[in-house]
């Protein structure tokens, strides 16, 4: 990314861009969809969203609520569904969730569930009323263990937690537990309510078709410079944008347009989807209903699901990619990886394949803080969701659109009181320390594999 700095503007030029290829398993289980056009000519509105994945598309959404008369203009590098919003696991959780092994956000409980449990309300309104097909299932989720150290370390101080918040959950444990997955695999699990499944491409194909009428979307339309000052002005590569303000919804492609550079850090991370079970082999694992799980170490650990439409989601294996790439031969690996995970846990399945497997990119702070607030003169940001985009992304777009439009709400506190990005070590010392940190994860961590 270069910058220059005129009086009252900065001009910033990302070098780097969204390359995603079509193999995300969620979207291709769904019908085709045409993309919107992209953007040819000069235009002008009263704001500007860079990035249509969750973060974006409700902070267009909110802009198009807080100021109906006025014209808002969405843009997207890619298609809708197919940047790493449609690419997650499809949890929209409303308790504080641990990506690794501890629990720094605890401290913050109440904030995170009342930021959580604001985003979720505010998509279940929209799904309900506008009608979007995207499974969406209120059956809560499995926070689970393979062995006794993820009990001992995880789920036990988390048990006690929710205790201290009065928040409902169960202990799952042996047969149990084996009955409602369908296998036993897993050590024991604790249960709560209140996290929400869904297939997250078509939540975000939904909600980009449900914008209000002032809200215009281009899709395949890269920023490629974009100046900051009185008002703000973006260039892509077959027209201009002129905005009086804008929001930045790009999660870790920030640090391309020059935004908490040196202080958030990228990892792909893998997914994969089985074909259908049939109903053999549904019966076989105790006619079981659709569930999911997060295991007890995100980074280590495998985290699953079972669909409405009896597939077995699997994800695992992240891999630190400051470049936004990754070696060529590794999706192949990581799919072999996963379809032997899937037979480890389901040894009645061996005949199941898996159908899709894909990549994406998630971006973490050392802190654990969003990236979220006022960026420039007329430019803000959400962005950096740590691992929970659903919930994350969305209530961070949302807040981003009321405090950019000066509407009192008063989540801004509690999404203000959860800090920034801290920085970095610089460059070859910020790579060694994220590659060293992974490995120990994962020499920590073995048992929970």
């Amino acid at each position: 990314m270069r910058t220059s700095q005129t009086e009252g503007s900065m001009r910033r030029t990302p070098r780097l861009f969204p390359n995603e290829d079509a193999t995300n398993g969620w979207s291709r289980i769904l019908p085709p969809r045409a993309p919107s056009p992209a953007l040819k000519g000069d235009i002008k509105a009263d704001w500007l969203v860079i990035g249509a994945g969750f973060a974006g598309l409700s902070a267009a959404r909110r802009l198009a609520e807080n100021r109906p008369g006025e014209r808002i203009v969405l843009v997207d590098a890619h298609e809708v569904g197919e940047g790493a919003s449609g690419r997650n696991s499809g949890f929209a959780i409303d308790l504080p969730h641990n990506v690794g092994g501890e629990f720094g956000e605890l401290s913050g409980s109440q904030r995170y569930m009342r930021l959580s449990r604001a985003a979720i309300a505010s998509l279940e309104e929209i799904v309900t009323k506008r009608g979007i097909a995207c499974n969406w299932r209120r059956v809560g989720k499995y926070h689970a263990c393979s062995a006794l150290l993820g009990r001992r370390k995880v789920l036990d101080p988390f048990a006690k937690e929710l205790d201290a918040l009065g928040e409902p959950y169960r202990w799952v444990e042996g047969a149990a537990l084996a009955r409602e997955l369908g296998t036993a695999y897993f050590h024991s699990a604790l249960h709560t309510p209140g996290c929400v499944l869904v297939n997250p491409a078509a939540l975000v194909r939904g909600l980009a078709a449900s914008m209000p009428p002032n809200v215009t979307l281009h899709e395949r339309t890269r920023i490629t410079a974009l100046e900051d000052g009185a008002t703000v002005k973006a260039t892509t590569p077959d027209g201009n944008i002129t905005a009086k303000g804008a929001i930045l919804a790009v999660n870790g492609w920030a640090r391309s347009f020059g935004v908490f550079k040196g202080r958030i850090v990228t990892l792909a991370g893998y997914g994969s989807l089985s074909r259908p079970l049939t109903e053999d082999e549904h019966q076989s694992i105790g006619a079981v209903q659709d569930w999911g799980l997060t295991p007890a170490n995100a980074f280590t650990g495998v985290t699953m699901r079972y669909t409405p439409d009896r597939r077995i989601l699997v994800r695992h294996h992240f891999a630190y990619a400051p470049q936004f790439t990754r070696p060529a031969d590794e999706p192949a690996r990581v799919r072999a990886g996963h379809e032997r995970i899937l037979h480890e846990r389901f040894p009645t399945l061996k005949s199941v394949n898996i159908e899709h497997s894909w990549r994406g990119f998630l971006c973490f702070s050392r802190n654990s803080a969003p990236g979220f607030g006022r960026v420039g003169s007329n430019l803000f940001a959400a962005v950096c969701q740590n691992g929970v985009g659903v919930t994350k992304g969305t209530i961070g777009g949302l807040l981003a659109a009321d405090l950019a439009t000066g509407c009192d709400n008063p989540l801004i506190a509690d999404m203000e009181s959860l800090g920034t990005p801290n920085a970095l070590p610089p460059g070859p010392f910020l790579d060694l320390s994220v590659r060293a940190r992974l490995a120990l994860e994962n020499i920590r961590w073995r048992a929970e594999r």
